[in-house]
């Protein structure tokens, strides 16, 4: 199975975002990310929705049926950008604080509070980027995680 990323344009409407999520989970499909937000045109929502489907087209027809969904478009990889963020909660002390601030930087990790014996950084980037700075900090013990969903914009229309 390969990773498949579909763009679901849908009416910004209460319980869209369940109807679509049942509809792929009922087929026994796993979402593996999930994110929605506003577009550029009222009263229009973007879903991009991270999953790997052997049966995209089924899972395609399926949601075409919903009321509140007027567009899907299967995104291809090599004409997409896409991107995710990553807040890190970390411990720190006098020792590794030095260290963890220098990796966090040349991760390009942005520091968004640090205290005595912790510091949090957001990240932005492919889930590679995010993956190898969590690696990165996992030795100093993450004491809190949290991954938004993955955004992406096909290049070419």
């Amino acid at each position: 199975m390969t990773e498949r990323i579909l763009s679901v344009l849908v009416e910004d409407k209460p319980g869209v975002l369940a109807r679509v999520s049942s509809t792929i989970s009922r087929r026994g499909f796993n979402i593996s990310s999930l994110s929605v937000g506003p577009t550029n045109i009222e009263g229009r929502s973007k879903m991009t929705i991270v999953t790997e489907l052997d049966a995209v087209e089924q899972v395609k027809k399926q949601l075409n049926k919903l009321i509140n969904v007027i567009k899907i478009v299967e995104l291809d990889p090599e004409l997409t950008i896409e991107t995710e963020v990553l807040l890190l909660k970390v411990s720190i002390n006098k020792e590794s604080q030095t260290s963890v601030i220098e990796k966090a930087n040349l991760s390009n990790a942005k520091s968004v509070d640090v205290g005595q014996d912790y510091a949090i950084f957001e990240l932005t980037g492919t889930s590679k980027d995010l993956d190898k700075f969590e690696k990165l900090m996992k030795p100093y013990g993450i004491i809190e995680m949290v991954r938004g969903g993955r955004i992406a914009l096909q290049t070419t229309v």
